[in-house]
């Protein structure tokens, strides 16, 4: 089974867009699996965890994010990932892999 890793806009401007977020990655990631893909959805692994991790810094969320990203075999972009500068470094670094890319 092939690895697909789920980017997209995480951070928004309220909680509620966060949610939002989060959701809209969650159902990109069941249609993902429906499709026979092993899905890693980082949107759901630090879902809302900030609040509660406070003391961890915004860039370990990030190069956790990559390095996960370097163990897969493809990536799918998200509506609206290159408005998110970590979606973006995703992108370059799927890129820099050579990984096969999907977009919605």
């Amino acid at each position: 089974m092939k690895v697909i890793y789920v980017a997209g806009p995480y951070r928004a401007s309220t909680e509620w867009g966060v949610v939002q977020n989060i959701r809209h990655a969650e159902e990109a990631a069941i249609r993902l699996w429906k499709e026979g893909w092993a899905v890693l959805c980082p949107h759901k692994n630090s879902a809302l965890l900030g609040g509660s991790l406070g003391d961890v810094d915004d860039s370990t969320w990030l190069a956790g994010g990559l390095e996960l990203l370097r163990r897969s075999d493809a990536i799918y972009m998200l509506k609206g990932w290159s408005n998110s500068s970590g979606a973006v470094k995703e992108f370059q670094l799927a890129i820099k892999l050579n990984l096969l890319t999907l977009f919605e």
